[in-house]
């Protein structure tokens, strides 16, 4: 369903320069909003104040002056002048039906796509290699496959990029250590991630106190990158056995990655002497303590020093930072992208801003191409502190997703208790991680938050049990219009708008174009799950005071039917956009 701000900002854009001419600006903006009570219309235009000075008079009469010149179009059944200058606007009814019919017969829900489309690409999950998949993915993962999620729907073309860590100094001392231990990589030998984790920890151990281990892991780091065989085999047996669990976490969490879309750190490893190359040419390299360093202009360190970024270090190997480099360079120039998005903790946003400056002295964006931080915060404890084991290890996101599913067996039982098992389990899987991925992206990414079970698996509150229950809810009432009505006959029809909760449910449908561009525009998914909870309480508000099945008369059932529906369709497609499936019993 079109946002309702689209037409009213045209028809108010133009009573404007009706009214005021060149005063109203080069692109006039009406300054529009929803009302924030309903005795003051469905929405606000507050332009008054700001061209009042402009054209040196009340801001009472610069709104008079707009609403006398203001077309209706059917589309506004009242304006009238407030207060000060505020211009109050209420949309005709028909109108709002009109908009309604016409989303239903959408299978896009009349929201239109973007205006420009771009290429997006768009890194995010990225876990590393030989090490189990932690709760510290959670976010990176979550909240970047929302966003492509969205962006594809808009009609952007949008490429996924798995930055897998697969290279550096610690698959140098791990291999090492499997060295040491005689470990060979036999053709068929079977390695489990969990071996992989407690191997992994033992050698960042002796790296730490061993400074001979130390030397032979960075020599060894050097000879991975320079293709030795024997050091290449045993890395692509690590390699293998990670793929394979990062595949069934992707899986669980119903992510849209795919080994396809896999862009490991070791991809770029043929392209570094290369990006060096052109770096130094343009005179943006120069050897600090050894290490060949760029400095990007206001970076400082404590003692007002340059601060440096290692592209090549002192060794002659390569770190994330040329990685990085590295991949701007191949996602402009081999990929065509034009935005460039980075979903990775805010605990990297100087290393981004660093390498982004970089790239923009390279030329390689900014001259057409764009690169975002799309920074997060951490998950924390009941603590506050960041969430831990009982122990202070780091939780298995495996472990953390069976939990959920476990306890959303509890509440799908409480709920629907006569589902059959195997439905049963279904929709607690769905219930479950549904619960943890609304619970991560309902927050401010920019924020840090507490991981609540009680709270994220409640059925009332801005949580994903409460949505999908009233999706199925509705999807109760037609299963009952079938048993009922024979083939379904006269079930969704006209829209009309007999009382003030159906006029409030039409308008908050209304609001899906608004919430999915706006999500869009700013990459955060909050701005969507902020708008379902306020559909589903409208839902909620409607369902208890206009009865569907027993509406007084057929006509008003229909309507009621037709606002169902839709209702229904746009929790459904809201979730899909999220992540989240919509069981259609719950």
């Amino acid at each position: 369903m079109a946002d309702p701000l689209r037409t009213l900002n045209r028809l108010v854009s133009a009573a404007m320069v009706a009214a005021l001419g060149d005063a109203a600006g080069e692109t006039p903006d009406p300054v529009l909003r929803r009302s924030s009570q309903e005795r003051f219309g469905d929405y606000q235009a507050n332009f008054a104040m700001a061209l009042a000075k402009r054209l040196d008079l009340p801001p009472r009469q610069v709104a008079e002056r707009v609403a006398a010149e203001l077309a209706t179009d059917g589309v506004l059944a009242k304006v009238e002048v407030a207060g000060p200058g505020f211009l109050n606007l209420t949309l005709d009814d028909a109108f709002i039906a009109g908009e309604v019919e016409a989303a239903l017969d959408d299978t896009h829900f009349g929201v239109p796509r973007a205006e420009a489309s771009h290429r997006f690409v768009v890194d995010y999950a990225g876990p590393n290699v030989a090490k189990e998949m932690h709760v510290g993915h959670l976010r990176s993962s979550v909240i970047g496959d929302a966003l492509v999620r969205v962006l594809e729907w808009l009609g952007h073309d949008v490429l996924r990029q798995d930055h897998l860590g697969d290279w550096g100094t610690q698959f140098g001392m791990l291999i090492e250590h499997l060295a040491d231990l005689g470990w060979a990589a036999e053709p068929g030998a079977e390695h489990h991630i969990g071996d992989l984790d407690d191997l992994y920890r033992q050698a960042n151990e002796k790296f730490g106190r061993d400074p001979d281990f130390a030397e032979r892991g960075r020599r060894r780091v050097v000879a991975l990158q320079r293709g030795d065989q024997d050091t290449r085999a045993l890395w692509d047996s690590l390699v293998a056995e990670s793929r394979r669990h990062f595949s069934e976490v992707y899986r669980r969490l119903g992510l849209t990655l795919s080994d396809a879309d896999s862009r490991p750190e070791s991809f770029y490893n043929d392209m570094l002497d290369d990006v060096v190359e052109e770096l130094t040419a343009k005179g943006l390299l120069r050897v600090d303590d050894g290490a060949l360093c760029a400095f990007p202009p206001g970076f400082t360190s404590r003692d007002g020093s340059p601060l440096p970024l290692i592209v090549r270090k002192s060794d002659g190997g390569y770190g994330y930072q040329a990685t990085d480099l590295a991949g701007i360079r191949y996602s402009v120039e081999e990929l065509g992208g034009d935005r460039l998005v980075y979903v990775v903790d805010s605990g990297q946003s100087q290393h981004f801003a660093m390498v982004f400056a970089v790239a923009r002295q390279a030329g390689w964006i900014d001259g057409g191409a764009s690169a975002e931080h799309v920074a997060f915060g951490m998950v924390l404890g009941p603590d506050r502190k960041r969430l831990r084991t009982r122990t202070g290890g780091s939780i298995k996101l495996i472990e953390l997703l069976d939990e959920a599913v476990q306890r959303a067996v509890e509440v799908v039982e409480a709920k629907s208790p006569d589902l059959p098992p195997a439905e049963r389990s279904a929709v607690a899987e769905a219930v479950g991680i549904g619960a943890v991925k609304y619970n991560d992206l309902v927050n401010d990414r920019s924020s840090d938050y507490i991981f609540d079970w009680a709270r994220m698996l409640a059925m009332d509150g801005n949580t994903a049990p409460y949505l999908q229950y009233a999706h199925a809810r509705i999807r109760s009432i037609f299963r009952r219009v079938q048993e009922t009505t024979p083939g379904g006959a006269g079930a969704a029809g006209p829209v009309t708008l007999a009382e003030p909760a159906e006029r409030n449910l039409a308008l908050a449908l209304a609001g899906f174009d608004g919430a999915v561009h706006s999500m869009a525009e700013h990459l955060q998914p909050h701005r969507l799950t902020g708008y379902l909870f306020e559909l589903a309480s409208a839902f909620t508000a409607f369902y208890e005071s206009c009865p569907v099945l027993r509406a007084p008369t057929d006509e008003l059932r229909g309507s009621r039917l037709a606002l169902c529906e839709l209702t229904a369709s746009i929790l459904a497609q809201g979730l899909e956009l999220l992540g989240i499936e919509a069981p259609e019993r719950m």
